[in-house]
Protein backbone atom coordinates (compact mmCIF):
# COMPACT_ATOMS: atom_id res chain seq x y z
CA UNK A 1 0.00 0.00 0.00
CA UNK A 2 1.23 3.55 -0.69
CA UNK A 3 2.54 5.42 2.32
CA UNK A 4 0.42 8.30 3.64
CA UNK A 5 2.72 11.31 3.46
CA UNK A 6 0.63 13.12 6.09
CA UNK A 7 0.85 10.31 8.63
CA UNK A 8 2.72 11.02 11.86
CA UNK A 9 6.13 9.36 12.04
CA UNK A 10 5.97 6.69 14.74
CA UNK A 11 8.69 5.31 16.98
CA UNK A 12 8.74 1.50 16.63
CA UNK A 13 7.39 -0.07 19.80
CA UNK A 14 6.56 3.32 21.31
CA UNK A 15 3.63 5.75 21.44
CA UNK A 16 6.01 8.70 21.20
CA UNK A 17 6.14 11.08 18.25
CA UNK A 18 8.93 12.64 16.22
CA UNK A 19 8.96 16.38 17.01
CA UNK A 20 11.28 19.10 15.71
CA UNK A 21 12.37 22.05 17.86
CA UNK A 22 13.93 24.87 15.85
CA UNK A 23 16.19 27.14 17.89
CA UNK A 24 18.89 26.24 20.40
CA UNK A 25 18.23 29.03 22.91
CA UNK A 26 16.88 28.72 26.44
CA UNK A 27 13.23 28.17 25.60
CA UNK A 28 13.93 25.82 22.72
CA UNK A 29 16.11 23.83 25.11
CA UNK A 30 13.37 23.79 27.75
CA UNK A 31 10.77 22.47 25.31
CA UNK A 32 13.23 19.88 24.01
CA UNK A 33 13.72 18.63 27.56
CA UNK A 34 9.98 18.38 28.23
CA UNK A 35 9.31 16.55 24.97
CA UNK A 36 12.19 14.10 25.39
CA UNK A 37 11.23 13.28 28.98
CA UNK A 38 7.66 12.69 27.75
CA UNK A 39 9.03 9.90 25.55
CA UNK A 40 9.22 11.67 22.20
CA UNK A 41 12.09 11.75 19.70
CA UNK A 42 13.23 15.36 19.42
CA UNK A 43 15.05 16.65 16.34
CA UNK A 44 16.75 19.66 17.92
CA UNK A 45 17.90 22.17 15.28
CA UNK A 46 20.44 24.92 15.94
CA UNK A 47 22.76 26.97 13.74
CA UNK A 48 26.01 26.32 15.58
CA UNK A 49 27.67 22.98 14.82
CA UNK A 50 29.73 23.16 18.02
CA UNK A 51 26.57 23.65 20.05
CA UNK A 52 24.91 20.68 18.32
CA UNK A 53 27.98 18.52 18.91
CA UNK A 54 28.04 19.47 22.58
CA UNK A 55 24.38 18.54 23.09
CA UNK A 56 24.95 15.25 21.25
CA UNK A 57 28.16 14.35 23.11
CA UNK A 58 27.42 15.62 26.61
CA UNK A 59 23.65 16.15 26.83
CA UNK A 60 24.28 19.75 27.83
CA UNK A 61 23.61 23.12 26.19
CA UNK A 62 26.19 25.03 28.22
CA UNK A 63 25.62 28.43 26.59
CA UNK A 64 21.98 28.66 27.68
CA UNK A 65 21.41 25.93 30.29
CA UNK A 66 24.87 25.12 31.72
CA UNK A 67 23.69 23.09 34.72
CA UNK A 68 20.93 21.11 33.02
CA UNK A 69 21.27 17.56 31.70
CA UNK A 70 19.13 16.73 28.66
CA UNK A 71 17.89 13.15 28.82
CA UNK A 72 15.92 11.07 26.35
CA UNK A 73 16.10 10.60 22.59
CA UNK A 74 17.37 14.01 21.46
CA UNK A 75 18.94 14.31 18.02
CA UNK A 76 20.78 17.63 17.62
CA UNK A 77 21.33 18.80 14.05
CA UNK A 78 22.26 21.83 11.98
CA UNK A 79 20.23 20.50 9.05
CA UNK A 80 16.81 22.16 9.36
CA UNK A 81 15.35 20.30 6.40
CA UNK A 82 16.24 16.99 8.01
CA UNK A 83 14.75 18.02 11.37
CA UNK A 84 11.46 19.21 9.86
CA UNK A 85 11.24 16.31 7.42
CA UNK A 86 11.36 13.77 10.24
CA UNK A 87 8.73 15.48 12.41
CA UNK A 88 4.95 15.43 12.63
CA UNK A 89 4.98 18.63 14.72
CA UNK A 90 7.45 21.52 14.60
CA UNK A 91 8.04 24.01 17.44
CA UNK A 92 9.75 27.22 16.34
CA UNK A 93 11.85 29.08 18.94
CA UNK A 94 13.84 31.32 16.59
CA UNK A 95 14.36 35.00 17.59
CA UNK A 96 11.91 37.34 15.87
CA UNK A 97 14.60 39.20 13.90
CA UNK A 98 15.62 36.00 12.10
CA UNK A 99 12.26 34.23 12.15
CA UNK A 100 10.99 34.97 8.64
CA UNK A 101 14.38 34.54 6.98
CA UNK A 102 14.85 31.05 8.41
CA UNK A 103 11.30 29.91 7.59
CA UNK A 104 11.39 31.37 4.08
CA UNK A 105 14.79 29.84 3.32
CA UNK A 106 13.50 26.40 4.33
CA UNK A 107 9.82 26.66 3.39
CA UNK A 108 9.97 23.64 1.09
CA UNK A 109 10.91 21.42 4.02
CA UNK A 110 7.45 21.77 5.55
CA UNK A 111 4.69 19.32 4.58
CA UNK A 112 1.00 19.77 3.83
CA UNK A 113 -1.00 20.05 7.09
CA UNK A 114 2.08 19.66 9.25
CA UNK A 115 1.58 21.26 12.68
CA UNK A 116 3.89 24.26 13.19
CA UNK A 117 3.76 26.16 16.50
CA UNK A 118 5.55 29.41 17.28
CA UNK A 119 7.22 29.79 20.68
CA UNK A 120 8.68 33.21 19.82
CA UNK A 121 7.35 36.31 21.59
CA UNK A 122 8.12 39.18 19.25
CA UNK A 123 6.96 41.34 16.35
CA UNK A 124 8.47 41.73 12.90
CA UNK A 125 9.47 45.29 12.11
CA UNK A 126 8.05 45.55 8.60
CA UNK A 127 4.27 45.45 8.61
CA UNK A 128 3.92 44.82 12.37
CA UNK A 129 3.61 41.07 11.79
CA UNK A 130 3.41 38.48 14.54
CA UNK A 131 5.23 35.19 14.12
CA UNK A 132 2.04 33.23 13.41
CA UNK A 133 1.24 35.65 10.59
CA UNK A 134 4.71 35.04 9.15
CA UNK A 135 4.09 31.30 9.28
CA UNK A 136 0.75 31.68 7.50
CA UNK A 137 2.40 33.77 4.79
CA UNK A 138 5.45 31.57 4.28
CA UNK A 139 4.01 28.08 4.82
CA UNK A 140 0.23 28.41 4.31
CA UNK A 141 -0.17 24.66 3.76
CA UNK A 142 0.67 24.00 7.43
CA UNK A 143 -1.59 24.11 10.50
CA UNK A 144 -0.44 26.97 12.73
CA UNK A 145 -0.51 27.56 16.48
CA UNK A 146 1.25 29.62 19.15
CA UNK A 147 2.37 28.85 22.69
CA UNK A 148 2.27 31.53 25.40
CA UNK A 149 2.12 32.02 29.13
CA UNK A 150 4.20 32.48 32.30
CA UNK A 151 6.96 30.15 31.11
CA UNK A 152 10.40 30.99 32.45
CA UNK A 153 12.68 28.46 30.80
CA UNK A 154 14.90 28.08 33.85
CA UNK A 155 11.98 26.88 35.96
CA UNK A 156 10.65 24.52 33.29
CA UNK A 157 13.97 22.69 32.98
CA UNK A 158 14.03 22.38 36.78
CA UNK A 159 10.60 20.70 36.57
CA UNK A 160 8.94 23.44 38.60
CA UNK A 161 5.15 23.56 38.28
CA UNK A 162 4.26 25.55 35.15
CA UNK A 163 1.26 26.17 32.91
CA UNK A 164 1.09 27.40 29.33
CA UNK A 165 -1.51 28.13 26.66
CA UNK A 166 -1.71 26.63 23.18
CA UNK A 167 -3.72 28.85 20.85
CA UNK A 168 -4.90 27.54 17.48
CA UNK A 169 -8.02 27.67 15.35
CA UNK A 170 -7.77 23.94 14.64
CA UNK A 171 -8.89 21.85 17.66
CA UNK A 172 -6.63 19.01 16.55
CA UNK A 173 -3.61 21.30 16.88
CA UNK A 174 -4.62 22.28 20.39
CA UNK A 175 -5.21 18.67 21.37
CA UNK A 176 -1.92 17.47 19.85
CA UNK A 177 0.15 20.03 21.78
CA UNK A 178 -1.63 19.19 25.00
CA UNK A 179 -0.75 15.53 24.50
CA UNK A 180 2.85 16.21 23.44
CA UNK A 181 3.80 18.62 26.23
CA UNK A 182 1.44 17.92 29.12
CA UNK A 183 2.98 16.14 32.11
CA UNK A 184 2.95 16.19 35.90
CA UNK A 185 4.73 19.55 36.11
CA UNK A 186 3.77 21.19 32.79
CA UNK A 187 0.08 21.94 32.18
CA UNK A 188 -1.17 22.98 28.74
CA UNK A 189 -4.43 24.93 28.47
CA UNK A 190 -6.23 25.76 25.23
CA UNK A 191 -7.34 29.01 23.56
CA UNK A 192 -8.64 29.93 20.10
CA UNK A 193 -7.46 33.56 20.16
CA UNK A 194 -4.17 33.09 18.32
CA UNK A 195 -3.61 36.82 17.76
CA UNK A 196 -4.39 37.80 21.35
CA UNK A 197 -2.21 35.12 22.94
CA UNK A 198 0.70 35.96 20.69
CA UNK A 199 0.40 39.73 20.99
CA UNK A 200 0.16 39.46 24.79
CA UNK A 201 3.42 37.53 24.80
CA UNK A 202 5.16 40.21 22.79
CA UNK A 203 3.74 43.20 24.66
CA UNK A 204 4.49 41.99 28.19
CA UNK A 205 8.23 42.22 27.47
CA UNK A 206 7.92 46.01 27.37
CA UNK A 207 6.36 46.15 30.82
CA UNK A 208 8.94 43.73 32.21
CA UNK A 209 11.63 46.28 31.32
CA UNK A 210 9.61 48.98 33.08
CA UNK A 211 9.18 46.76 36.15
CA UNK A 212 12.89 46.00 36.34
CA UNK A 213 13.70 49.68 36.06
CA UNK A 214 11.19 50.53 38.82
CA UNK A 215 12.60 47.85 41.10
CA UNK A 216 16.14 49.14 40.63
CA UNK A 217 14.98 52.66 41.51
CA UNK A 218 13.55 51.41 44.80
CA UNK A 219 9.88 51.97 44.07
CA UNK A 220 7.60 50.41 46.68
CA UNK A 221 5.36 47.39 46.35
CA UNK A 222 2.29 49.58 45.82
CA UNK A 223 4.00 51.35 42.94
CA UNK A 224 5.12 48.10 41.32
CA UNK A 225 1.58 46.70 41.57
CA UNK A 226 0.29 49.89 39.98
CA UNK A 227 2.72 49.59 37.08
CA UNK A 228 1.77 45.96 36.41
CA UNK A 229 -1.98 46.61 36.44
CA UNK A 230 -1.72 49.78 34.39
CA UNK A 231 0.50 47.85 32.01
CA UNK A 232 -2.23 45.21 31.70
CA UNK A 233 -4.80 47.91 30.94
CA UNK A 234 -2.51 49.50 28.38
CA UNK A 235 -1.56 46.31 26.55
CA UNK A 236 -5.12 44.99 26.44
CA UNK A 237 -6.41 48.34 25.13
CA UNK A 238 -3.86 48.21 22.34
CA UNK A 239 -4.40 44.53 21.49
CA UNK A 240 -8.19 44.72 21.41
CA UNK A 241 -7.96 47.66 19.00
CA UNK A 242 -6.11 45.28 16.66
CA UNK A 243 -8.66 42.48 16.99
CA UNK A 244 -7.68 40.47 20.07
CA UNK A 245 -10.23 39.11 22.53
CA UNK A 246 -10.09 41.13 25.79
CA UNK A 247 -10.71 37.99 27.87
CA UNK A 248 -7.41 36.53 26.66
CA UNK A 249 -5.65 39.08 28.85
CA UNK A 250 -7.29 37.63 31.97
CA UNK A 251 -5.60 34.27 31.32
CA UNK A 252 -2.15 32.71 31.36
CA UNK A 253 -0.92 34.46 28.21
CA UNK A 254 -2.04 37.85 29.50
CA UNK A 255 -1.95 38.60 33.21
CA UNK A 256 -0.11 35.34 33.97
CA UNK A 257 2.84 36.07 31.69
CA UNK A 258 2.83 39.74 32.69
CA UNK A 259 3.12 38.93 36.40
CA UNK A 260 6.03 36.53 36.06
CA UNK A 261 8.07 38.71 33.71
CA UNK A 262 7.46 41.83 35.79
CA UNK A 263 8.41 40.27 39.12
CA UNK A 264 11.19 37.80 38.38
CA UNK A 265 14.91 38.46 38.05
CA UNK A 266 14.97 35.37 35.81
CA UNK A 267 13.27 37.43 33.09
CA UNK A 268 15.76 38.80 30.54
CA UNK A 269 13.65 41.91 29.91
CA UNK A 270 13.32 42.58 33.64
CA UNK A 271 17.10 42.31 34.02
CA UNK A 272 17.68 44.80 31.20
CA UNK A 273 15.37 47.28 32.92
CA UNK A 274 17.00 46.67 36.29
CA UNK A 275 20.48 47.31 34.89
CA UNK A 276 19.28 50.56 33.29
CA UNK A 277 17.68 51.58 36.58
CA UNK A 278 21.09 51.17 38.20
CA UNK A 279 22.56 53.62 35.71
CA UNK A 280 23.82 51.43 32.86
CA UNK A 281 23.41 52.52 29.26
CA UNK A 282 21.07 50.40 27.13
CA UNK A 283 23.87 48.66 25.21
CA UNK A 284 25.72 47.84 28.43
CA UNK A 285 22.52 46.52 30.03
CA UNK A 286 21.91 44.21 27.06
CA UNK A 287 25.52 43.01 27.14
CA UNK A 288 25.20 42.24 30.85
CA UNK A 289 22.14 40.04 30.24
CA UNK A 290 23.91 38.26 27.38
CA UNK A 291 20.74 37.02 25.62
CA UNK A 292 18.10 38.51 23.32
CA UNK A 293 15.62 40.74 25.19
CA UNK A 294 12.73 40.99 22.73
CA UNK A 295 11.14 43.92 24.55
CA UNK A 296 13.83 46.30 23.29
CA UNK A 297 12.78 45.73 19.68
CA UNK A 298 9.07 45.48 20.48
CA UNK A 299 9.06 48.85 22.24
CA UNK A 300 9.90 50.83 19.11
CA UNK A 301 7.35 48.99 17.00
CA UNK A 302 4.53 49.34 19.52
CA UNK A 303 5.19 53.03 20.08
CA UNK A 304 5.03 53.69 16.33
CA UNK A 305 1.93 51.53 15.88
CA UNK A 306 0.06 53.02 18.84
CA UNK A 307 0.69 56.54 17.58
CA UNK A 308 -0.40 55.57 14.07
CA UNK A 309 -3.74 54.15 15.25
CA UNK A 310 -4.29 56.62 18.09
CA UNK A 311 -4.08 54.34 21.14
CA UNK A 312 -3.10 55.95 24.45
CA UNK A 313 -0.01 54.15 25.85
CA UNK A 314 1.76 56.40 28.37
CA UNK A 315 4.00 53.65 29.78
CA UNK A 316 5.25 52.75 26.32
CA UNK A 317 5.91 56.39 25.52
CA UNK A 318 7.66 56.96 28.84
CA UNK A 319 9.98 53.97 28.48
CA UNK A 320 10.79 54.99 24.91
CA UNK A 321 11.82 58.46 26.13
CA UNK A 322 14.10 56.90 28.75
CA UNK A 323 15.70 54.37 26.42
CA UNK A 324 16.07 56.37 23.23
CA UNK A 325 15.63 60.07 24.03
CA UNK A 326 17.89 60.16 27.11
CA UNK A 327 15.03 61.38 29.29
CA UNK A 328 15.50 61.38 33.04
CA UNK A 329 13.92 58.37 34.72
CA UNK A 330 12.69 60.54 37.58
CA UNK A 331 11.19 63.10 35.19
CA UNK A 332 9.31 60.43 33.25
CA UNK A 333 7.94 58.86 36.45
CA UNK A 334 6.81 62.28 37.68
CA UNK A 335 5.15 62.96 34.34
CA UNK A 336 3.28 59.66 34.48
CA UNK A 337 2.05 60.40 38.01
CA UNK A 338 0.75 63.82 36.95
CA UNK A 339 -1.23 62.47 33.98
CA UNK A 340 -5.02 62.46 33.95
CA UNK A 341 -6.59 59.97 36.37
CA UNK A 342 -8.76 57.92 34.07
CA UNK A 343 -10.90 54.77 34.17
CA UNK A 344 -9.44 51.80 36.03
CA UNK A 345 -10.49 48.71 34.08
CA UNK A 346 -10.56 48.90 30.30
CA UNK A 347 -13.89 48.34 28.50
CA UNK A 348 -16.02 49.19 31.58
CA UNK A 349 -15.83 52.99 31.54
CA UNK A 350 -15.09 55.07 28.44
CA UNK A 351 -11.80 56.93 28.38
CA UNK A 352 -12.09 60.68 28.79
CA UNK A 353 -8.99 61.47 26.72
CA UNK A 354 -7.35 60.05 23.65
CA UNK A 355 -3.70 59.81 22.67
Amino acid sequence: MPQNKHAKPQIPGSSGQHVAVLGGGSFGTAMTKVLAENGHIVHFWMRDQRQADEVRDTGCNSRYMPDIKLNGDIRPTTDLEEAVGNASTVLVAIPSKAFRAVIRENCQAFRERQIVVSLTKGIEEHGFKLMSEILVEEIPRCRIGVLGGPNLAGEIVSRDLTATTIAAKDPDVRRELQELLGCEYFRVYANVDVYGVELAGALKNIYAIIAGLASARGLGENAKAMLITRGLAEMSRFAVSLGANPMTFMGLAGVGDLIVTCTSSKSRNYRVGFAMGKGKALDDAVAEVGQVAEGIYTLKLVKEKSEAIGIYMPLVRGLYEIMYDNASISAVISSLMMSVQNSDVEFILPRTISY
